[in-house]
């Protein structure tokens, strides 16, 4: 579904991404891996039209898109959760899922029920502004927020950061069960080893702005992994 071809992205004078190709299909979760400051998150605010790659081609599905905007990329299907989260602290529960209506059409803005389903404690908080919520909570809120505009890929920015053990296994559950369902691609950028490397079918290993390794999980052992990301 999303297809990366020939990235780069530069910040002023500095080249941050040299070339990145990353293809990520439909009903698999594809994990982009590396140590701090290689470009991961570089590499998801390009696709989602937070920052503009210099050169390169990118494309869901059929439809390529040129250097988008990120209401173009979430138009086109691109629902990023960001690190750090950023949902609206004075905003409540409810306000802040609202926010996703912005990108679609008028008759798809409603908060679907597999939302609560997914994450119950948002049913029970909805009333509750955003900053009240801990950070756990605050993470299901981002992802249950990017859910609602229906994507056809879902870049996952670090989701398990400064989360506690019962919801980082809560959210693993949650993109299990979203691979599961086959209707969309998962990127996940995530620092947690275990966390990605139990969830995801194929990596691709970041190293000074390029990928200098792809591997399907079943091509490649957790030690051989290991070792690519330590160099």
């Amino acid at each position: 579904m999303l297809n990366v071809k020939d990235l780069t992205l530069h910040y002023g004078q500095s080249q941050i991404l040299h070339g990145i190709n990353l293809h990520a299909p439909v009903g698999e979760v594809t994990a982009v891996m590396g140590t701090n400051g290689v470009g991961k998150t570089s590499l998801l605010k390009a696709i989602s039209g937070r920052h503009p790659y210099t050169d390169g081609q990118l494309s869901v599905g059929d439809q390529t898109l040129d250097h988008p905007s990120a209401f173009a990329a979430a138009r086109a299907g691109i629902a990023y959760v960001p690190q750090g989260r950023e949902i609206f602290p004075l905003m409540s529960v409810q306000e802040n899922l609202e926010t996703a209506f912005a990108c679609l059409p008028k008759e798809d803005r409603t908060i679907p029920d597999e939302i609560f389903q997914l994450f119950p404690v948002l049913l029970d908080m909805k009333a509750r502004r955003g900053g009240d919520l801990s950070g756990g909570q605050q993470q299901q809120l981002a992802i249950a927020r990017a859910l609602i505009t229906r994507p056809k890929v879902l870049l996952l920015d670090e989701p398990t950061e400064g989360i506690q053990p019962n919801v980082i296994q809560q959210i693993g559950r949650t993109i299990d069960l979203l691979r599961d369902q086959g209707k969309m691609a998962i990127v996940l950028v995530e620092q947690n080893f275990e966390f990605a490397y139990g969830l995801s079918d194929s990596f691709s290993v970041v190293t000074r702005g390029s990928v200098s390794r792809f591997a399907r999980k079943s091509e490649i052992t957790r030690e051989s992994l290991l070792e690519d990301l330590a160099l």
